[in-house]
């Protein structure tokens, strides 16, 4: 072998041995502790140099340091050698790249990793995950909130990475995630052992408006505030306190959900089973009020048994008002069963079938033609409504206020809260209507003065006014006009001026209209009257008597 051949074979071997003798700085490297003294231990990384360890950095969180000469350990080689010929090599570094390493070997297969809390900051807690810290927020800590954290400090547990940054150095995990988790696995194993229908002992652990949360053992069911009696409840409190223990049934599970729905009252007798039997239609019973509505008010007729009373059915007299202000709630009534629906499970009921129709109790104590006194409640344009006993009205229509004026002027004497007496006209129960009438009370001066007098009648008047058309005449009181056609027979003498005031006429009465209050009178019509009176008496066919002669001879009779 030549010189220059070995001397070649020397520099690759020595280039070798450098390769492998010269660690890379920012590594991790094993090494051995050779010697513990002032609280650090000294490491042989080999290569020939040693380096310093801290004795905290081979300890966990509020744990001693477990490190003993002789012992294999990694550490993170900073810097080849420092001022002194040494390695500046950290085994806490060492730690934390592994810790990294398994970390996020951990967060891609969706493992739980093993941890332990160590302190407090702003918005949650530190977590040592064996060599790199993470941030648990304060919502990750449990699955309630947590007031005190301090028996959870330095105790061993398992989280789930919620997400990190290896970059960053940022971790964050979750312990309510592991809770939730398990919680659900015990939810379903306990929920797999529930059935419909089955009956269970639980516990109140909370009441809400809607409700009570009832724990099962391991689970939570709903009892519904309409499952907790068949009477209506306002609010759970009233049958209900936290941490009582009662029999639940199980009504439904959802087994999606995990929801578990419970009931009382299905472990109590339906009160509507006896209902059309206890409360046969037209019954009348005692009931309270439980609560009232626009449309009406609902009364509990036994604890489970509620029934309605619609606003029409309230009351005979108050048609359009609120239900609230004819009864109160918890007020005691007496109602009539009008209407059962078993499978709807609906009772109406009435208050007003409870008293007697006032129109019908109206009707009897007042029949026609008897004399009521009341006072004027309203005044419209067709009459005066009148107050009667019984909190009803009366109407007297404008026709029945005078028989000597018009029914518009009549109407100007009355104000409201007059005390007015009438007669009662009508009392019609079905539409709930009383007509009366004023002027039945007083005579009548129209029918007073024409009494006897019918059509065809011949009466005297006195002429009281003479007219172009006509003249006005008067009788017992009563004027009347006799038109200037109907003055005499003969055009010749149908002149107004022939009379004079004063004069005393016969005249043939040819209308009574009570309803005008007029007599329709003529002179005319009586002249041709007493012209086919005589020629029925004093004149025949046959006689050959002219009508001048008949009436001579009727005129002569009459001197």
């Amino acid at each position: 072998m030549s010189a220059n051949a070995t001397m070649e074979e020397f520099e690759a071997l020595l280039a070798e041995s450098f390769e492998i003798d010269t660690p890379v700085e920012g590594s991790v490297v094993k090494g051995k502790v050779i010697a513990i003294e002032a609280g650090q231990a000294i490491i042989d990384v080999g290569y020939k140099m040693e380096g310093r360890v801290d004795l905290k950095e081979f300890a966990n969180p509020g744990e001693a340091p477990e490190v003993a000469v002789g012992d294999e350990v990694e550490v993170y080689l900073e810097r080849v050698e420092n001022a002194r010929g040494e390695a500046v090599v950290s085994r806490e570094k060492a730690r934390r790249e592994a810790a990294w390493d398994r970390l996020e070997k951990a967060y891609e297969d969706e493992e739980r990793v093993e941890g332990a809390i160590f302190g407090r900051v702003k918005g949650g807690f530190t977590v040592d995950l064996g060599g790199a810290v993470a941030f648990l927020p304060g919502s990750q800590v449990d699955v309630r909130p947590v007031r005190d954290a301090g028996p959870l400090m330095g105790l061993k547990q398992p989280f789930q990475i919620l997400k990190m940054d290896r970059r960053r150095g940022n971790i964050v995990v979750s312990r309510r995630a592991i809770l939730e988790e398990s919680r659900a696995e015990q939810r379903a194993e306990v929920i797999s052992r529930l059935a419909e229908g089955q009956v269970l002992e639980g516990v109140v652990k909370n009441i809400t408006e809607y409700g009570a949360f009832v724990d099962l053992g391991g689970v939570d069911g709903l009892l519904h505030v309409t499952d907790m009696a068949w009477r209506r409840i306002n609010h759970p409190s009233e049958v209900l306190s936290i941490g009582q223990t009662l029999n639940v049934q199980v009504i439904k599970i959802n087994k999606e959900t995990h929801r578990i729905s419970l009931g009382i009252k299905q472990l109590q007798a339906d009160p509507w089973d006896a209902v059309e039997g206890s409360y046969p239609l037209g019954s009348v019973h005692k009931g309270r009020v439980t609560n009232i509505t626009d449309y009406g008010a609902f009364v509990e007729l036994e604890p489970g048994v509620e029934g309605l009373v619609h606003v029409s059915e309230m009351s005979w007299t108050k048609k359009n008002v609120h239900p609230g202000k004819i009864v109160s709630t918890s007020q005691e009534v007496e109602v009539m069963v009008l209407e059962i629906d078993s499978a709807k499970r609906r009772v109406s009921l009435g208050l007003k079938q409870t008293q007697r129709n006032p129109w019908e109790v109206f009707a009897e104590s007042f029949p026609a033609g008897a004399t009521i006194e009341g006072e004027v409640k309203n005044i419209t344009e067709f009459g005066l409504f009148i107050g009667l006993e019984g909190d009803i009205d009366g109407m007297v229509h404008l026709s029945d206020l005078s028989w000597d004026q018009r029914g518009e002027d009549a109407i100007q004497n009355y104000r409201k809260g007059d005390v007015v007496q009438a007669a009662v006209l009508e009392v019609d129960v079905e539409r709930e209507r009383i007509s009366l009438s004023v002027k039945a009370l007083g005579e009548d001066s129209f029918s007073e003065a024409v009494d006897g007098v019918k059509r065809g009648s011949i009466i005297t008047v006195e002429v009281t006014a003479i007219e172009d058309g006509g003249i006005e005449a008067e009788y017992n009181g009563m004027k009347s006009f006799i038109r200037r056609s109907d003055l005499a027979r003969d055009r010749a003498d149908q002149r107004p001026e022939r009379f004079g005031v004063g004069d005393k006429v016969d005249v043939r009465v040819t209308s009574v209209d009570s309803k005008s209050r007029r007599l329709g009178l003529s002179i005319k019509a009586r002249e041709i009257a007493e012209e086919k009176e005589a020629v029925q008496q004093y004149g025949s066919s046959d006689a050959g008597a002219s009508l001048g002669d008949i009436l001579g001879a009727a005129l002569n009779k009459g001197d």
